[in-house]
């Protein structure tokens, strides 16, 4: 016993000596400050922007996104739609739907810009064989995905919805690919929006479901594939999902002192911005981190997606 005493005082004078050697941690800056070399029209209401630097950026894979920080400092996410084996540049498309998006199609070549990045939060699985389904913008990070199916060889079909044709971007591209591997629905052709089964209809048993588009497309496609012998679905959606059996509850703002309350259908994020506008937020679905608010005991709550009572440093 004496012996594994001394074993153990020796291990803490060692991490005591350790420590006190081990320079203090530095915060690491990734943003990426970018030019823009180029703004194409994509379809309606929809542009892409080439964003380089000169030097070889930081390398990706498919269904990876960046945060776009622009002039005004808005930052948002957007999923990288071009080439993940060209490093010259990236790619992103934007359609004009909000404040921030206008400003990006404002934007022209040589505007200045900075991207945090890349991240991944919908990553593209090795598999035989892939249905994948892009509704509208949810195209961008579809794109890179057929590409690389197609590269290692594996069975592939895309379904690509929208409103109408012109509103749907990359076409042309597309257009490139055997037809055969491709089907454009757009509503006005066909009367009205595709339902999840005609989406997924024909999907190899064992394939992988992509998907990404709005909620309910994405919503139709997920309760109509237990239908089918698909193995998995996997989806990333552009919108806030709704809040489904929600329960009321209270948020204080300690340092403003004022105590709010949050109805059963709405996010804490939208409640406090009724009274602190410049709250900063900016994906509302949790995973980028900028809705996050400190709390007294030390932690943090992402008040976009996380609900219930608390106190906020606000």
């Amino acid at each position: 016993m004496s012996t594994l005493v001394g074993v153990g005082a020796a291990y803490r004078r060692l991490a005591q000596l350790s420590g006190k050697r081990r320079p203090p941690v530095r915060a690491v800056d990734r943003t990426i400050p970018l030019v823009v070399t180029a703004v194409t029209p994509e379809a309606e209401d929809v542009v892409s922007l080439r964003l380089a630097s000169g030097r070889p950026l930081p390398g990706w894979r498919p269904g990876a996104h960046v945060d776009l920080v622009l002039p005004s400092g808005r930052v948002r996410q957007y999923s990288l739609c071009g080439d993940p084996g060209d490093r010259s540049h990236y790619r992103v498309a934007v359609r004009r739907i909000g404040e921030a998006s206008r400003e990006v199609h404002a934007l022209r070549p040589g505007a200045e810009v900075a991207v945090k990045g890349p991240r991944n939060a919908f990553p593209f699985v090795a598999a035989d064989s892939y249905l994948f389904v892009a509704g509208g913008i949810g195209i961008t990070p579809v794109l890179p995905m057929v590409r690389a199916a197609a590269a290692r060889g594996a069975r592939w079909r895309l379904v690509y919805t929208g409103r109408s044709r012109a509103s749907m971007p990359f076409l042309e591209e597309l257009s490139r690919l055997p037809d055969e591997h491709v089907w454009l629905r757009p509503d006005t052709e066909y009367g009205i929006p595709a339902s999840g089964a005609e989406l997924l209809e024909g999907v190899p048993d064992g394939a992988s479901v992509y998907c990404c588009g709005p909620v309910p497309m994405i919503t139709g496609v997920r309760v109509d594939l237990a239908r089918t012998g698909a193995k998995a679905v996997y989806f990333e959606r552009f919108s806030t999902p709704p809040i489904v059996g929600g329960e009321p509850f209270r948020v204080v703002l300690r340092r403003s002192g004022r105590t709010l309350d949050v109805p059963a259908d709405r996010a804490t994020l939208d409640v406090v911005r009724e009274v602190l506008p410049d709250v900063p937020f900016s994906c509302r679905q949790g995973f980028c981190g900028t809705c996050a608010v400190a709390t007294p005991d030390g932690g943090s709550v992402r008040i976009c997606v996380d609900r219930g009572p608390a106190v906020l440093e606000l």
